[in-house]
């Protein structure tokens, strides 16, 4: 397996700040039969593992990747399975393939005692591996905690407009404005990053994974960031979670985000992030 460097950044110069000299993004690919797993890793330190959105990949970290590695850890963005390089079949997966290959590139790195950061469906993902894997896991950071209320009927033609890439491209904003943003957000960082395929083949890993199975992330301490203006997985999934999982669930509200988040609040998601790393990594 080979590694390169690439350049990186994004973070610093999103937020105004200046990035530290020579900061690099390095890269890799990990085979394990007919599947291929890229990733990319920041900075060094205490690992920290981000797992991105419904049909999105790794780039969606690419502001936060910088920030974490900037505070002192090791921040790895795994490519999901037919995103981007990385490849594999999507035919009958379950959420435990897809969390297997995140565990592969544990193994790749040589890594255990991780923070696992799971973005809306990444959430599902991040859940699941702790429970297969609790003992790898140290914790868990969840943004976008869905799984037992649903969106509203009405909101599910708004979000499957958002992966038709053979609409026009305001009509397709404009549902992403509604279905991931919260009012008066701009939407247009999510523009581009729509990958169909996969995000057909994710649902029908969760639909096939009962909810059981990885709902109380295994026993792991949770973080979860609720944006309240979140419309696909409603903020009563983070009371319901605190509820029935008591001390092992912290929820902590992020006004003016909705499902997107990321995009929406980036400092803000930060300095939570780079937080709660030092008070269970370090």
């Amino acid at each position: 397996m080979s590694r390169r460097e690439v350049g990186s950044g994004a973070f610093a110069a999103a937020l105004g700040a200046s990035a530290p000299s020579g900061a690099k993004s390095r890269e890799a690919r990990l085979r394990r039969g007919e599947i291929t797993i890229h990733y990319r890793f920041d900075g060094q330190g205490p690992p920290v593992v981000m797992l991105p959105s419904l049909g999105r990949g790794g780039e969606d970290f690419d502001l936060l990747g910088r920030a974490v590695a900037d505070a002192g850890f090791l921040a790895i963005r795994p490519q999901p399975r037919s995103i981007g390089e990385s490849l594999g079949p999507l035919a009958d997966l379950t959420l435990d393939d897809l969390a297997l290959d995140v565990a592969a590139v544990l193994d790749d790195l040589g890594l255990n005692q991780t923070l696992v950061v799971g973005h809306a469906f990444g959430n599902r993902v991040a859940r699941r591996l702790a429970t297969l894997q609790p003992h790898r896991i140290k914790a868990l950071m969840l943004l976008a905690s869905g799984g037992k209320v649903h969106m509203a009927k009405n909101m599910e033609p708004v979000f499957l407009r958002c992966f038709d890439l053979s609409l026009p491209d305001q009509d397709r904003l404009q549902a992403i404005r509604k279905a991931f943003f919260a009012p008066g957000n701009d939407p247009t960082p999510w523009r581009t990053g729509w990958w169909r395929a996969a995000a057909e083949a994710q649902i029908r890993a969760s639909e096939r994974t009962p909810l059981d199975q990885w709902w109380a992330g295994g026993g792991r301490p949770i973080l979860v960031l609720q944006g309240l203006d979140d419309v696909l997985a409603p903020p009563e999934n983070a009371r319901i979670l605190k509820a029935e999982l008591g001390d092992q669930v912290t929820v902590v509200d992020i006004p003016k985000a909705g499902h997107a988040m990321l995009p929406e609040q980036p400092q803000i998601i930060a300095e939570a992030v780079t937080r709660y790393a030092s008070a269970r990594l370090t």
